[in-house]
C-alpha cells in the first residue's frame, strides 16, 4: 500500500459533520454442506465430525438476518454498505432488489465466504474476482465498486488485483484510522479502515457488550478527535438474529441523536476521498500537531 501524494493532507468532513459513521452488514454463504470454521455451540464435535449445526446456522443470513437488518436499517433512514459473498446474492437476488430500492450499497466480497484469496495465486485471484464481477452485473446491472475479502485474508497481490479490475474501494485493512487514496501498480483506490469489533466478538458473551463498545467509542471520537470516523460492522447470519439485531437499533438510535453525525456509505464515501484526493493523515500529525497539519475545510 502506497498512499497517494495528496492534494489534501488534513481534512474535515463535509456540511461541518463532526464525525463519519459507516455501517457494513456482511452476508455470507459457505460452499457445499460446509459452514462457519467455529463451533456455535459450547459442546465441541469429535474431530472429523461434519458439524450440521454450524452449516445451518450459517444460512441464517440469507434466509432470515438479511431482512431484519434491512427493516431496523430502513427504519432509521440510515444508508449501509451490504458486502456480499456473490453466491449468496445468487441465492437472494429479491434480497439484493431491496437493498437497492432502499438506497444501500452492495459491496463484494468473494463467491463464498470459504473461498479466501489467501490461499490463490495471482491468475486464481484475477479469476476469482472476475467471477464476482460478473453476477454483480448480472444481477445488479453493474459492477461493484468496492471489494472486502472474506476473514480480511487477502494476498500481497489483492490489492492491485483489485484496482485493475476497476474498483473504486478496499476495505483489506486493519492498520488505518481514515479513508485515503492508495496508489497501486494497477491504479488508484479508496482505503476504507475495517472495524476492529464485529458481532462476532460477541458471539459466546452478551450482546450487550457489542453496543457498548460502540457507544464508548463513538463517544470518545466525537469529543475529543478531529474528524473521527467509525465502522460500524455485523454479520447478517449473526447480527440479524434479535438477540444482536437489537443492538444495532440501540446503536442506531443512540448516534442519530447527535448532531454532525455524517452516515455515509462505503462507496459514497470513498468518491468524496477520490474527488479530493485525500491522502493518509496519520495519528503524529492529526492529533498531535506534528509537521503543522491541521483539519481544513473540505
Amino acid at each position: 500500500m502506497v498512499a497517494s501524494p495528496p492534494d489534501v493532507n488534513g481534512f474535515a468532513w463535509p456540511n461541518g459533520a463532526r464525525i463519519a459513521v459507516v455501517v457494513t452488514c456482511l452476508l455470507e454463504t459457505w460452499s457445499g454442506d460446509q459452514g462457519p470454521p467455529f463451533s456455535v455451540q459450547t459442546t465441541s464435535l469429535k474431530p472429523g465430525t461434519h458439524d450440521r449445526a454450524a452449516m445451518t446456522w450459517g444460512t441464517y443470513g440469507t434466509r432470515n438476518g438479511v431482512w431484519r437488518l434491512l427493516k431496523i436499517l430502513n427504519d432509521h433512514q440510515v444508508p449501509s454498505t451490504f458486502v456480499s459473498n456473490a453466491h449468496s446474492m445468487e441465492l437472494v437476488p429479491d434480497a439484493v432488489e431491496a437493498m437497492l430500492k432502499t438506497g444501500h450499497e452492495v459491496a463484494a466480497h468473494s463467491y463464498t465466504q470459504d473461498a479466501l484469496m489467501a490461499y490463490l495465486n495471482p491468475d486464481q485471484e484475477r479469476a476469482l474476482i472476475q467471477k464476482c464481477v460478473d453476477v454483480f452485473k448480472k444481477l445488479t446491472g453493474a459492477p461493484p465498486k468496492g471489494w472486502l475479502s472474506p476473514v480480511l485474508a487477502p494476498t500481497a497481490s489483492t490489492e492491485s488485483l483489485i484496482a485493475e479490475a476497476g474498483f473504486l474501494w478496499y476495505g483489506d485493512y486493519n492498520h488505518i484510522d481514515l479513508p485515503f487514496c492508495v496508489d497501486t501498480e494497477s491504479g488508484r483506490l479508496v482505503a476504507i479502515p475495517h472495524t476492529d469489533f464485529a458481532d462476532h466478538r460477541v458471539l459466546r458473551a452478551n450482546p450487550r457488550d457489542w453496543f457498548e463498545v460502540y457507544k464508548d467509542t463513538f463517544d470518545y471520537l466525537y469529543e475529543n478527535e478531529p474528524t473521527p470516523y467509525l465502522n460500524i460492522t455485523l454479520h447478517c447470519h449473526f447480527g440479524g438474529r434479535p438477540l444482536m439485531a437489537a443492538q444495532l437499533d440501540r446503536i442506531l438510535r443512540y448516534i442519530k441523536g447527535f448532531p454532525g453525525v455524517w452516515i455515509v456509505r462505503h462507496d459514497e464515501l470513498a468518491q468524496w476521498v477520490s474527488e479530493r484526493n485525500i491522502g493518509e493523515w496519520r495519528n503524529g500529525d492529526r492529533l498531535l500537531g506534528r509537521n503543522g497539519a491541521r483539519p481544513g475545510a473540505a
